[in-house]
């Protein structure tokens, strides 16, 4: 599946170019939209396998939600081999999700669905600006 079709089926009623997902974060132990949790995310290569990770909340869905993975790591320095194997990434800084304060980017051409049992805890929340540049650059991408 694409990424433009599986955009287009996460939001309700939206199509991959109306791609939009409203800040919510709420301190209730709920995840919600802007909110950065840690959850197990499976390796791509081998999804019985996997990692304790933040991930950033866009959607919630009728049995979990919808997200993206944040990593510590920079890709940066490798951003023309990573969008070559369709991996693209942005920085969104650092935050209470990161017990060390490092800085994070987060990862937009993988969209993960997260189960209710599948969410261990509250990281912070993300800035509400940053939020809505995430969710530009994922609409960005599917078009």
């Amino acid at each position: 599946m694409t990424l433009r079709r599986r955009i287009a089926g996460l939001f309700s009623g939206s199509t991959a170019g109306e791609v939009s997902s409203t800040y919510a974060p709420e301190v209730d132990g709920e995840p919600d939209p802007g909110e950065v949790v840690w959850a197990w995310v499976p390796y791509e290569d081998d999804p019985s396998q996997g990692k304790d990770r933040p991930v950033l909340v866009l959607d919630t869905e009728d049995e979990g939600w919808t997200g993206l993975m944040l990593s510590s790591q920079d890709h940066d320095r490798d951003a023309a081999d990573e969008a070559r194997h369709g991996r693209h990434w942005m920085d969104v800084g650092s935050g209470g999700w990161d017990p060390q304060g490092r800085p994070s980017e987060v990862r937009l051409d993988r969209l993960l669905h997260l189960r209710r049992d599948g969410v261990r805890r509250e990281g912070a929340a993300l800035d509400p600006r940053i939020f809505e540049e995430v969710v530009a650059a994922v609409r960005g991408l599917s078009r």
